[in-house]
């Protein structure tokens, strides 16, 4: 997490920020087998990001009463778009931790610019906002992040185990978890049937 605050200190973006890394194939670990993980920082100290595409089992209306933001009682009267909020799987590290990634047109203190109109935010303030309504315009929250120390994502590019590509944002905040790997893929204009699990050298 030291990423995200020396990013916001140094005001400069890494240049895989505000990008997609999408699983290869050939996935040796498990934890990140078909997944799309959107990366909020990147540096020469390492790199954090949110897998995307993978649901939490806690709903967001008993994450809310869990934190004591409201009760049960109060439950019924949430919106539509925070009893519909998805509770997704950010990563292996640091389960209890929760992030909200948001459209710009929301920002408190503690909000930190990913990009020019995406930002991430970390405190409870966001959850009280989104539970009334009026939170930002488009969102999700995970549960834990991914994290790569100093060179560890630019090894795991090169030995072929990752895509990248810009972020779409209509594909980064949709709600379609189950197709999001195969539409990301789509994007790009490959066959998924036509990557290779192995690495080649020239």
């Amino acid at each position: 997490m030291d990423l995200l605050k020396h990013k916001a200190a140094a005001g400069k973006r890494g240049f895989l920020d505000g990008h997609f890394l999408i699983a290869m194939p050939g996935m040796k670990d498990d934890r990140f087998t078909r997944s799309v993980i959107y990366i909020c920082a990147h540096s020469e100290e390492g790199a954090m990001g949110l897998i995307i595409n993978q649901a939490q089992q806690m709903l967001f209306p008993d994450l809310l009463v869990q934190l004591g933001i409201m009760d049960e009682k109060e439950v019924i009267r949430l919106p539509d778009s925070a009893r519909n909020f998805v509770v997704r799987n950010g990563g292996p590290v640091d389960r209890s931790r929760g992030f909200v990634l948001h459209s710009g047109d929301y920002k408190v203190e503690s909000s930190l610019p990913v990009s020019t109109d995406i930002c991430l935010t970390a405190t409870i303030d966001i959850l009280r906002a989104i539970s009334k309504g009026r939170g930002p315009s488009k969102a999700l929250m995970a549960l834990g992040y991914s994290g790569w120390g100093a060179g560890q994502l630019e090894r795991e590019i090169q030995e072929n185990g990752w895509l990248t590509c810009p972020a779409l944002p209509d594909l980064l905040f949709d709600a379609d978890m189950d197709r999001k790997y195969d539409r990301v893929i789509a994007s790009l204009g490959i066959d998924l049937a036509h990557l290779s699990p192995v690495a080649g050298h020239a």
